[in-house]
């Protein structure tokens, strides 16, 4: 597959086009992810200010209002900022599960009753497709096309979800396939039967933990690349994502870090050393 880089230049500013949306999704994401909510609104004010225009949350983090509270404080257009979130359970009673995806929306873009426009999110996602039972992932994603018909999610996907999830929904979903697929990627885990069918029907994949937790840093593979273009680790793995048509999602509550993990559009990885990278997959991490 032709690396994104070869095919054109990124920078922060790049966004990829989302199926069945006006929505715009920048190439580079900020994820909330176990930040604690006192410090969350913090962290997207110092992720904004490095230039991200991209924060992901969910209602599992317990910090949708914050980042509610990081868009209404930190001065910028709500239109120049894109933000996801997802929904974990349903809720049981016919219509709770819209009702409590709904109360999402209002924690992240809550408008006065004098406001014409109502809140929205960038894109809505199923957390997961696990722990909970087909009938679940149905009326969880029914929930999800009312809100996208009503323009309070722009745009709706899934996360985790495999193959064969995927081919689940067809059977009762109206909006199919869906826009983006957030899944476990990076190096060591390329889920290549997941990449292949999201690539084969046009779902545009994001990575979670694309830094692998900082677990594999000292890998010679990526300390190697990283020594040889002058850059972090944590800035290989990013721009490896980036490369693979992928959409990073990294975090981090230090403001040095923040700013580096958006420092990577001004180098590229070689074809090498990418085939490099891809040849760690399934490798375990060593005890």
């Amino acid at each position: 597959m032709e690396t994104i880089a070869a095919a054109e230049k990124l920078s922060l500013k790049s966004t990829i086009a989302l199926r069945d949306s006006d929505a715009k999704l920048p190439v580079l994401g900020f994820g909330v992810y176990q930040i604690d909510p006192p410090d969350t609104t913090a962290a997207c004010l110092q992720a904004l200010e490095a230039g991200y225009r991209h924060i992901d949350t969910a209602q599992l983090y317990q910090n949708e209002a914050e980042v509610g509270e990081a868009l209404r404080t930190c001065g910028l257009p709500r239109e120049d900022i894109f933000v996801t979130t997802k929904i974990r359970y349903p809720r049981l009673g016919k219509g709770k599960t819209y009702l409590r995806a709904l109360q999402s929306i209002e924690k992240i873009d809550a408008r006065g009753d004098g406001e014409e426009e109502q809140g929205y999110v960038d894109l809505f996602l199923i957390h997961t497709p696990y722990g909970i039972s087909a009938k679940d992932r149905k009326e969880m994603w029914l929930a999800l096309e009312k809100l996208h018909d009503e323009g309070r999610a722009r745009a709706i996907g899934v996360s985790n979800f495999a193959p064969e999830h995927l081919e689940e929904m067809r059977s009762y979903a109206s909006v199919w396939p869906p826009a983006v697929n957030q899944i476990l990627l990076h190096p060591w885990t390329q889920q290549r039967k997941t990449v292949d069918y999201c690539n084969e029907h046009g779902i545009v994949l994001e990575a979670h933990t694309p830094l692998a937790r900082g677990a594999r840093w000292n890998d010679p593979v990526v300390a190697e690349i990283a020594e040889k273009l002058d850059k972090s680790p944590a800035q290989v793995l990013i721009r490896y994502c980036l490369q693979k048509g992928w959409v990073p999602l990294p975090r981090s509550e230090k403001e040095e870090r923040v700013k580096e993990n958006a420092d990577v559009f001004d180098f590229e990885i070689s074809e090498t050393d990418m085939q490099a990278l891809d040849a760690l997959d399934g490798q375990k991490e060593p005890n």
